[in-house]
């Protein structure tokens, strides 16, 4: 499991079966390829989840994601809010996941976060790194956001924002 998958599963709405599958997350924490604080934060991250209970979480979620437009995981959300803009944008990405022939099976729209990582996970490191790059400054914006609000789920787009950085393909 490349960590984008596993950031992308630990970024979706949480429930009970979440909760069952950690141990089988850790295992999966174990095998990645990353560094000693992306592995500090997942950890972190996961005690956090099973510091309380589901419904908790859930209500944290909510609160989180849903009631505050600056935390939305809908990245053109950030980009055009609701402007007419948005709908080619939207359509361009999932034009996109159909060309590596990646079919999207859930209501959520193409630009959604957990959605986008799930597609990121698919694709080689350099790839995934270009792919993610585009949405830099937005990546950005959410996890200084999330980090103000002191939301545990900071950690996970801090994740995510430093990977979606050109410069680490020369290294």
């Amino acid at each position: 499991m490349k960590i984008y998958k596993l950031l992308s599963v630990l970024l979706e709405y949480p429930d009970q079966e979440l909760i069952d599958h950690i141990p089988e997350l850790q295992q999966a924490m174990a095998q990645l390829d990353a560094d000693v604080a992306e592995i500090e934060a997942l950890q972190g991250f996961i005690n956090h989840l099973q510091s309380m209970p589901v419904t908790e979480l859930q209500a944290d979620y909510v609160k989180t994601f849903d009631m505050v437009p600056e935390h939305s995981l809908h990245l053109t959300h950030h980009l055009f809010g609701d402007d007419k803009n948005r709908g080619p944008a939207l359509i361009d990405l999932g034009e996109l996941y159909k060309d590596y022939g990646v079919e999207v099976v859930t209501n959520e729209l193409p630009d959604y976060l957990p959605l986008i990582l799930e597609f990121t996970a698919y694709l080689d490191d350099n790839e995934g790194t270009v792919f993610l790059s585009d949405a830099k400054k937005v990546l950005s914006v959410l996890t200084e956001n999330l980090t103000k609000a002191e939301s545990p789920y900071a950690a996970l787009l801090s994740i995510v924002e430093n990977r979606a950085t050109l410069s680490k393909l020369a290294a």
